[in-house]
């Protein structure tokens, strides 16, 4: 693989991701082949925010593949606790380890951690933007399931404004030749502006409603995402959007008999208990896919060449960036980098448009 970081699963060529996926194939199929890959290596793991599956089947790749690991699940166990600016906490640790996962509540802080870490950075989840290794799970689970990742109807249910996993996995999925796309949300958690952009820009097909019912039977993938309650301002707005969206018995039978319903964990209540033993219903296969696709991509990533010293980036004479959630706006010495996307100038760290 070319890429040294995985920020976003558009880093990679296409190319680049089914050589992944066929690793992690592989893997899944002879694991003990592999249980000496990372000998010798270090992964840092620093969440700033909770995760079980994500922060374990990391923790897991490794030691599987045969390496260690150092990091925290609490930043307030760490210096960050004391004021310690990313920069410094992502400088120190990649030169302890030999690569970096992040997971941040903050959109950007994994391109941020890029800029300045010795080692290649993995994103594992940066506030609601993006997810990269969810979606190399999703995808390698939709290939496993039907043989191919293009020419399905995907339907994404729930939060759909905050949810890092379903922007992540419809940019992946917009790829792909020929996919539809159903959006199924309230008004107030519709996708964000920029993701329904870039798959306008690409030509795919969209529709958006409000109610499972009238789509589910013409699905070939159901994505369902809970209504997470921190990312909401308040206890009222989250439970005006709570409950909204479930799926039961009685929906399912409307739907086809092939149909794969993903989710990337936790579920709480969008989900009926009963549907757990529903063949149709692949979340815990799903989330055990997830270990392989991390063990492949430690695996090609750990042993890239370390970089010498960041440069000296100028610092912005103010903030550039109108999204609050912008990482540029919580770490003010941040540089002033954008990208063009479909003629926009948007921030390279939180994908909003520049205005």
């Amino acid at each position: 693989m070319k890429i040294r970081n995985l920020i976003d699963f558009n880093d990679m060529t296409l190319d680049e991701w089914e050589e992944l996926c066929t690793l992690a194939f592989r893997i899944k199929k002879s694991p003990a082949e592999y249980r000496d890959v990372c000998k010798g290596r270090i992964m840092a793991t620093l969440f700033y925010e909770p995760s079980t599956r994500t922060q374990m089947s990391f923790q897991t790749a490794m030691m599987r593949l045969g390496g260690k690991i150092i990091g925290f699940s609490d930043p307030n166990s760490s210096s960050v606790s004391k004021g310690e600016t990313l920069r410094d906490t992502v400088k120190i640790v990649s030169a302890y380890a030999d690569i970096v996962v992040i997971r941040h509540p903050i959109e950007g802080a994994a391109y941020a951690s890029s800029l300045y870490s010795h080692v290649p950075v993995i994103n594992a989840g940066d506030g609601g933007h993006l997810h990269p290794t969810q979606t190399l799970t999703d995808l390698m689970t939709i290939s496993e399931l039907k043989g191919k990742t293009s020419g399905l109807t995907i339907g994404c249910c729930g939060d759909l404004l905050n949810g890092r996993t379903v922007h992540s996995l419809l940019r992946a999925l917009m790829r792909f030749e020929g996919n539809r796309f159903v959006l199924i949300s309230t008004p107030e958690l519709r996708l964000p502006s920029y993701v329904v952009d870039e798959l306008t820009a690409n030509g795919c097909e969209i529709k958006e409603v409000s109610t499972l019912e009238e789509c589910i039977g013409e699905l070939d993938v159901l994505y369902m995402t809970r209504i997470q309650r921190e990312r909401f301002r308040s206890p009222e707005e989250y439970a005006r959007q709570a409950g909204v969206y479930r799926l039961t018995s009685d929906k399912m039978q409307l739907a086809k008999a092939d149909l794969a319903v993903l989710h990337p964990l936790p579920k709480v209540d969008e989900i009926a208990f009963e549907l757990d033993d529903d063949p149709r219903c692949v979340y815990f296969e799903q989330a055990e896919n997830g270990m392989f696709i991390r063990m492949a991509l430690v695996a090609r990533l750990v042993g890239a060449e370390r970089t010498g010293r960041a440069p000296a980036y100028p610092l912005p004479e103010k903030s550039f960036c109108s999204n609050p959630r912008c990482i540029s706006n919580h770490e003010k010495y941040l540089p002033y980098l954008t990208k063009a996307i479909d003629g926009e100038v948007r921030c390279h760290y939180c994908d909003h448009e520049i205005k």
